[in-house]
């Protein structure tokens, strides 16, 4: 089963992970991560050097795990849909013992994915494009679910987007997503080593969250998290500079919406 363009960047995002969990300093422990990455034959010389791609997914992980870990808190039985999931591992870092998980992404990813990750009988793995309401349909929970969608609107065009918010809203109630948005500016200019090596590449990207809602009106925007949150934590010298407003406004950050 070969991975192919922005497929493979989902083994780069588990590389880093992996990774962090084995330094002696790290910020999150992800075991699951480790055991994965042993057993996967891929050329990772690649992803081993571009520490970028590294910053930005610890970073993006410190931040996310402590949003979701939260709103877990606050809903200890909800519902939560990782939206083109990859090989993604935040349930077995975050699990309450009580709350539902579903995976989604396309049909090759998925099974790639089973291979190495098995569903549970509260992680189940949906074999869909994001864009396409056959996921929803199979979900029948329809209040307290919370939407992540990490790594994703990057590589899309401004319909998908849409189309992604509008299965949302059109199958589920009270509802919340945390969608990873990257700026313009950086759409444009930001180079990734690893994330070209699989040639992919960065397409779309707003300025603020709250432009989101003008694909859809039914949601209200409620803050953008920056990424650079999760830099301070990671690596607190760098304080000095991730204040700087035209630093922060090139990095990527997580709209909040809800409904």
């Amino acid at each position: 089963m070969n991975l192919e363009g922005v497929e493979k960047t989902m083994l780069l995002t588990l590389f880093a992970k992996a990774r962090h969990s084995q330094q002696k300093n790290h910020k999150f422990y992800d075991s699951k991560a480790i055991e994965v990455i042993s057993k996967i034959d891929y050329d990772f010389s690649i992803a081993e050097k571009d520490k970028f791609m590294q910053l930005g997914t610890i970073s993006r992980t410190i931040v996310l795990d402590e949003m979701v870990g939260d709103y877990i808190n606050a809903h200890p039985e909800c519902t939560i849909v990782n939206i083109a999931s990859g090989m993604d591992t935040r349930f077995n870092r975050l699990d309450n013992g009580k709350i539902n998980w579903y995976n989604v992404d396309l049909e090759n990813s998925a099974n790639y994915r089973l291979k190495y990750i098995e569903d549970t009988d509260r992680v189940t793995t949906l074999a869909y494009s994001a864009m396409d309401p056959g996921w929803a349909q199979e979900i029948s929970i329809r209040n307290d679910v919370l939407f992540i969608v990490e790594g994703l609107t990057m590589y899309l065009n401004e319909k998908d987007v849409v189309d992604i918010i509008n299965v949302i809203d059109s199958n589920f109630d009270k509802c919340t997503i945390y969608m990873e948005i990257m700026p313009p500016i950086s759409v444009k200019n930001t180079k990734e080593e690893s994330i070209e090596d699989t040639d992919s590449k960065f397409i779309w990207g707003v300025e603020k969250g709250h432009e989101l809602t003008k694909f859809n009106n039914n949601f209200r925007w409620i803050k953008d998290v920056n990424l650079f949150d999760g830099v301070n934590v990671y690596k607190p010298h760098y304080k000095i500079v991730t204040w700087l407003p035209l630093l922060r406004k090139r990095m990527d950050y997580i709209a909040v919406l809800e409904k």
